[in-house]
């Protein structure tokens, strides 16, 4: 081997050798799984990639590999994401059941967990408010006023959700977890909008966040929209 190529090979493994290892250890009680293939992907040129994939055996399984920056990434099965994590150095413990998933172990994972604990039971709170009804129904309350009551504990959840992600995007701004959770909370909507809470989000947001591919894209859709209508 000439020094010329002895040198060029040394410093690919060097650059292999500094790039940054994730490792992902999951659990899983859910039955379903068992068996079934879950795969990591991630955002890239606007589409989510497959970067790796594990069979669940004995409600175990395993991702891991190199990367060159910090990752938000999702676990899907087939095309249904089941949660999202964050992949940084370091040993991420995944646990997904059949109520609660939950990825923990890393600094970034930590805070995206205890986000999705509180608006998980945001959620539930919500999702209890039928039952409000056919209870106070049941008790003989007054229609109207059984609207006014379930109306206003709605609307106090839902401003609680929007303060909740909207705090955390914004305390996120300089990492992968504002534009993941920006891209999580738009992406149910049917189109690019630039609504109050968006436009709090995005006013004095730092150049990081907001020259995110995805957030980049959506803004500029948004005001086009807004230029056509």
């Amino acid at each position: 081997m000439n020094k010329s190529c002895y040198l060029l090979l040394t410093s690919l493994l060097t650059l292999l050798s500094c790039k940054s290892q994730y490792m992902v250890k999951g659990v899983s009680n859910v039955d379903e799984l068992e068996g079934r293939v879950l795969t990591l992907k991630v955002y890239v040129d606007g589409e989510m990639r497959s970067i790796d994939s594990t069979r669940v055996v004995h409600g175990r399984f395993n991702f891991g590999g190199g990367m060159d920056s910090t990752m938000l990434a999702n676990v899907f099965l087939g095309d249904l994401s089941l949660m999202p994590i964050v992949l940084e150095e370091g040993e991420v413990k995944l646990n997904i059941g059949e109520t609660q998933q939950t990825a923990t172990g890393t600094p970034l994972n930590d805070s995206l967990s205890n986000f999705i604990q509180r608006k998980t039971q945001l959620d539930a709170r919500m999702a209890e408010l039928p039952h409000l009804e056919s209870q106070m129904i049941m008790d003989g309350t007054d229609y109207d006023e059984i609207m006014y009551e379930l109306g206003k504990q709605s609307k106090q959840i839902a401003a609680e959700n929007d303060r909740l992600v909207t705090r955390f995007i914004r305390a996120n701004y300089n990492n992968v977890l504002g534009p993941g959770i920006f891209m999580i909370l738009t992406s149910s909507l049917p189109y690019p909008i630039l609504s109050p809470q968006i436009e709090e989000i995005i006013t004095n947001a730092p150049p990081y966040f907001l020259g995110h591919p995805y957030v980049k894209e959506y803004i500029k859709e948004a005001r086009e929209g807004e230029i056509k209508d």
